[in-house]
């Protein structure tokens, strides 16, 4: 895969170095070679990874990360420092401002090249999500991110598979009190608990005995229920190729035994983080789209949604030879509701109408609001005639018992006039819509309160 790389050093040998060793992996490579020249690039938003060293005058890398997380427009972005500082408060510090890993000179160009490809693919999901966000937001109103971006990581639940007493104590030594715990001993019984929980985070240990822990990643990434969730693998220093497999087959970070305490804590809030905000881009999403397509009043799909489906169910009719009917509905003097009794009235109508239509048809059928009092069912694989039954269903019930309104303290009768019309092989909706406008028209006209089939 390709991704956009920004390497930050002050010296260009070492630009030089990682721009010839990512650009051999086909990865697009820009540079800078001071903070402030780094953190505009990143604002930009043309960047997908940065690679960041530490030692650089004036600003620091410490410093230029942590104003890439701290900044809404540039908090997504992964960041890898890259230093010759080799102290484990160095390795803590960098974390702590919020890196997504800290690795060591000289350089070990593979586990660069596999950790710029692992975080690469997050990024690329995170971006779809916030492109859809973005879109989704122009249909209608979306939350803000801002408490996600601000979320301290703290209090998650957290699975950890692991069978070794001393790691697993060493564990919930270090996140007791910060995080729920819960310890799966029987790796095959790791997909049971993500069942039953939905977890922040998920750590594996490497080296389970008689099961591949890897095999515990793989299978939690396959699983839709786990596919997003952040997986931390617990390995052995010398088990790079483990590690390195791990992160191609979709683990997030890993930590190396014996596990430092302020190490483990940083890279669990950092997953934990990254989980929360990438779940709040998803709700968002979906909340956008859910206010976009859906008529608050009385929770019917609205007129955009039908535009959107009803030509692909068009075609799909006419490719199979199968019938559509649609069912235009008009509920009779609705006007003489409101400005009778008011508009909260009116309101309580409507909810109680969409609720009785919604009962009456069937469960394959589709029920929208077209906006006031003008409702649609598109009905699949259904002839005019079979549509006629469940017009009369439909005109019926509404009929059959008084509408409640002024919160149940006052009852009055609502009918309803409904036109319908059948496809007759057009992909485009306007001729089928002109048809059973037509007739709901003719049972206006012809009294109101009835059932009337288009004639075409």
């Amino acid at each position: 895969m390709t991704a956009r790389v920004l390497v930050v050093d002050d010296l260009l040998p070492n630009i030089k170095l990682l721009e010839a060793r990512l650009g051999a992996e086909y990865f697009e490579v820009q540079s800078a070679m001071s903070g402030p020249q780094a953190l505009a690039i990143c604002a930009q938003g043309q960047i997908d990874i940065v690679l960041l060293d530490v030692m650089m005058p004036g600003m620091d890398g410490f410093e230029v990360c942590r104003r890439i997380k701290a900044d809404p427009a540039t908090a997504h972005l992964p960041v890898v420092m890259i230093t010759s500082l080799d102290q484990h408060a160095d390795r803590l510090r960098g974390l702590e401002a919020g890196a997504d890993d800290f690795l060591g000179k000289p350089i070990d160009e593979i586990a660069v090249i596999a950790r710029v490809k692992s975080l690469s693919r997050m990024k690329v999901a995170l971006d779809e999500l916030r492109n859809r966000r973005s879109i989704a937001a122009q249909m209608g109103a979306s939350a803000s991110l801002a408490a996600a971006i601000a979320d301290s990581g703290e209090q998650g639940r957290i699975l950890l598979v692991d069978d070794r007493d001393s790691s697993i104590d060493r564990v919930t030594s270090a996140l007791r009190g910060r995080h729920t715990l819960d310890v799966e001993r029987i790796p095959a019984q790791a997909m049971f608990r993500v069942a039953e929980h939905d977890y922040d985070l998920i750590a594996v240990s490497l080296n389970l005995q008689g099961f591949d822990g890897l095999r515990v990643c793989s299978q939690l990434r396959s699983l839709e229920r786990t596919r997003h969730t952040p997986i931390l693998m617990l390995a052995e220093t010398d088990d790079r190729r483990k590690v390195l497999h791990g992160l191609e087959l979709g683990a997030s970070d890993y930590i190396s035994r014996p596990i430092d305490r302020n190490e483990l804590i940083a890279r669990v809030r950092t997953q934990v983080r990254r989980r929360r905000y990438s779940e709040a881009l998803r709700n968002d999403v979906q909340a956008s789209i859910e206010m976009a397509l859906v008529d608050p009043l009385t929770g019917l799909n609205n007129r955009r949604y039908l535009e959107m489906r009803l030509p692909t169910l068009l075609e799909e009719a006419a490719r199979r030879g199968r019938p559509l009917a649609l069912m235009a509905l008009d509920i009779d003097r609705f006007k003489s509701v409101n400005d009778g009794y008011g508009h909260d009235s009116g309101d309580e109508v409507l909810r109680t109408f969409a609720q009785r239509v919604k009962n009456a048809v069937r469960e394959g059928d589709l029920l929208c609001r077209l906006g006031g009092e003008e409702f649609v069912v598109l009905m699949p694989e259904t002839d005019i005639d079979v549509a006629a039954r469940i017009a009369e269903r439909v005109r019926g019930a509404i009929e059959a018992e008084l509408f409640a309104i002024e919160k149940g303290a006052r009852s009055i009768p609502v009918t309803v006039s409904i036109g319908l019309a059948q496809a007759q092989g057009e992909t485009e909706p306007e001729g089928l819509f002109r048809r059973a406008d037509r007739a709901l028209y003719r049972s206006k006209n012809d009294g109101r309160n009835r059932v009337t089939l288009d004639a075409a």
